[in-house]
């Protein structure tokens, strides 16, 4: 429960540190908006502290109360509230001036969905007219739409630079959620003991390899592997050694192969191998080179474990019915290898077993 909660932490803080760069950014040219009606209207030096506190000094504010939060995420969601209240006291303040007023809340409007939806927008708005309602009733405020060329040209760094501001952070979420999107299927793609391609993905390698044979006469292996006497690896010292045995077999496979080559893990202690374009005798020597690689190798340290393993090798013919016959094939011939006295290779037949 405490590391959920901790990751829930972590990721309000990246959050919080997400909004901190535009916020400050946004503020701050909202304030030089916001400035140039004020110098037109003549404002008195308190209008002025109060925006130079609400533009240059909230966002740092706002930021320190997030990081200081126990839950950032809804620390970070109330102080985007508080900067729609703001707005709806300056768009009040400024006298409902038409082009600044409208671009303060179509960039306030902007980040709040882009946050948090319509939902989030809905309860923004009603801070933001609350806000606007309470600084008309309390000073009087009254409705002057002119702006002036001055004003427009105050506006313009916020009506410019804040939709870039929030587009840059939107890609930069779009590009990490596609990140996320390629380990997940890359981790759906692959056996998290071995860090070879899972079964799924090895299968459908075979399936292409075998059409792109059928329609072009190419050459192409497959072996299945065993691990010899592994059950009684985990009988004899323990499933985490026996996983051990499983990885140190995986990175063998791994760098013994040809790039074009493709290991995956089949299921339990058994391993495919697919060898495109490879002929007869290059596939043998390779089954041959895996075998003794293995045996010559300690698979796990803290007892010294060594294994040997079986080897069915079957190459494509076109009478198999589909690559789950070619598959077949070089799984009897492992069953062959194993009947046999196991540590061996045993090339299967060019037609499927019974």
């Amino acid at each position: 429960m405490a590391e959920r909660r901790e990751g829930r932490r972590e990721e309000g803080l990246r959050f919080a540190q997400r909004i901190y760069a535009p916020r400050a950014f946004g503020l701050a040219a909202g304030g030089l908006c916001i400035g140039g009606v004020l110098w037109e209207n003549g404002a008195g030096a308190l209008a002025w502290l109060a925006l130079g506190l609400s533009s240059l000094v909230w966002p740092h504010v706002a930021y320190q109360i997030a990081r200081r939060a126990e839950d950032p995420y809804r620390a970070e969601l109330r102080n985007l509230t508080v900067d729609s209240a703001l707005g709806g006291v300056w768009i009040a303040a400024m006298q409902f001036n038409l082009l600044p007023s409208v671009v303060i809340f179509v960039m306030l409007c902007m980040d709040k969905i882009a946050v948090g939806g319509v939902r989030f927008l809905a309860r923004c708005l009603a801070a933001q007219a609350f806000a606007a309602a309470a600084i008309v009733a309390a000073l009087g405020a009254q409705f002057d739409p002119h702006t002036t060329m001055a004003e427009i040209a105050w506006s313009l760094p916020l009506l410019v630079g804040y939709p870039f501001a929030v587009g840059m952070v939107t890609y930069g979420l779009a590009l990490r959620v596609r990140q996320q999107n390629r380990l997940l299927e890359e981790l759906s793609r692959t056996d998290t003991l071995s860090s070879l391609p899972n079964r799924g993905h090895w299968e459908e390698a075979v399936a292409v390899a075998a059409a792109s044979c059928r329609e072009s006469a190419r050459e192409a292996a497959l072996m299945m592997i065993d691990i010899d006497h592994f059950k009684a690896v985990n009988d004899r010292y323990g499933h985490p050694a026996g996983d051990d045995v499983i990885r140190a077999v995986g990175a063998i496979l791994r760098d013994a192969l040809r790039g074009d080559d493709l290991a995956g893990r089949y299921g339990g202690e058994e391993f495919g191998v697919l060898l495109p374009d490879t002929p007869a005798a290059g596939a043998e020597a390779t089954a041959e080179r895996l075998r003794l690689r293995v045996e010559s190798a300690v698979l796990e340290r803290e007892h010294g474990i060594r294994a040997t393993v079986s080897v069915g090798l079957a190459f494509f013919s076109a009478a198999d019915a589909s690559h789950t016959q070619w598959i077949a094939r070089a799984d009897h011939a492992l069953y062959m290898a194993k009947k046999a006295g196991r540590n061996r290779v045993v090339r299967a037949t060019a037609t499927a077993p019974s």
